[in-house]
C-alpha cells in the first residue's frame, strides 16, 4: 500500500529544482505522488496550510509537512 506524498510549489527557480531533486526520486511504489502548483491552484493554498505547510517547496508525506529550503511563503501566493 502506497502513502500519499503531497508536493506543494509555486513553480519558482528553488521549487523547480526541489521537484527535480525530490519528487522525482521518490518510488512511485511506496507514494502516491501528487504535485500541486499553488501559483495555478490558488484554491488549494488553504489545504496546504491546513497540513501546516507554511512556505514553498514543501511535502506533505503521512499528513506531516516537510519544507525544503525557502521559495515562497504562503502568504505570498495569496
Amino acid at each position: 500500500m502506497s502513502q500519499k506524498a503531497v508536493f506543494y510549489h509555486a513553480g519558482c527557480p528553488v521549487c523547480a529544482d526541489a521537484e527535480r531533486q525530490f519528487a522525482d526520486s521518490l518510488d512511485p511504489r511506496k507514494y502516491d505522488i501528487e504535485i500541486v502548483h499553488l501559483g495555478q491552484a490558488k484554491n488549494r493554498i488553504a489545504e496546504a496550510e491546513a497540513a501546516g505547510v507554511k512556505s514553498v517547496p514543501a511535502f506533505v508525506i503521512g499528513g506531516h509537512p516537510y519544507h525544503i529550503n525557502f521559495g515562497a511563503d504562503l502568504a505570498a501566493l495569496k
